[in-house]
């Protein structure tokens, strides 16, 4: 049995939730708030950040690309032609480095701000930052979408899929991204329809339907967001 405790609106969250779907694996969830502090949390990881992994009584496995090597080593083998991490040396290594790309770079100048300001702030007490969101968080993060967008776009048109030949775990870090930036409408798909054309093929998996699920009382979907035909 594995448990994953998770955010339902943290990118690296929802990049592990991705590949658990792909793999078959159907983890108990427990949503955890990092902001809190909570002790048996931080026992677990002590850097507080989600997300954390548990198999059954063993350690806990923490952070997105510790947990994505650890499914692949012991499930990848198992998965053939659907296995999401390639066989060769220099393709892996790409897909290692889309995986940072995306969960790292993409997360902290994009989904982090949206997010956080959008929805996380709505959740944190004021004495502890919450409140409004700050417009020229905001901005900075509807700037800087644009041009991870066309670095997605130049990915998909050189290449069948992000990282190469077929789907890996490089685009699901980046789909789960954007699902993020997507639920809250955020995310100008008129900019770039090869962008929006391979998103479309990973959102439409049975693997992404959880995700689109998921909601926030407070702040519903944009209504293209679980829309498949968007």
């Amino acid at each position: 049995m594995l448990t994953l405790f998770h955010h339902p609106f943290s990118t690296s969250s929802r990049f592990v939730r991705l590949a658990c779907a792909e793999y078959g694996i159907v983890p108990d969830l427990v949503v955890e708030k990092p902001w809190e502090r909570r002790r048996d949390f931080l026992l677990m990881n002590p850097a507080g950040s989600l997300p954390v992994l548990v198999e059954n009584d063993g350690p806990p496995i923490c952070g997105a690309s510790v947990i994505m090597e650890y499914l692949d080593e012991t499930r990848g083998y198992a998965m053939g032609d659907r296995r999401l991490m390639p066989q060769h040396a220099e393709t892996r290594a790409e897909v290692r480095r889309l995986v940072d790309w995306f969960l790292g770079k993409f997360d902290g100048e994009v989904v982090g701000y949206l997010v956080h300001e959008k929805i996380f702030k709505l959740e944190i007490p004021r004495a502890q930052g919450g409140g409004e969101p700050d417009s020229a968080v905001l901005r900075a993060a509807r700037a800087n979408i644009r041009h991870h967008l066309k670095y997605i776009g130049w990915l998909t048109m050189t290449r069948d899929w992000l990282a190469g030949g077929r789907l890996t775990f490089a685009d699901l870090a980046a789909a789960a991204a954007l699902s993020c930036v997507d639920y809250l409408g955020e995310v100008p798909w008129a900019e770039d329809d090869t962008t929006k054309a391979w998103y479309g093929l990973v959102k439409s998996r049975p693997s992404f339907r959880t995700l689109l699920a998921d909601r926030i009382l407070a702040i519903p979907p944009a209504a293209t967001y679980a829309d498949l035909d968007f």
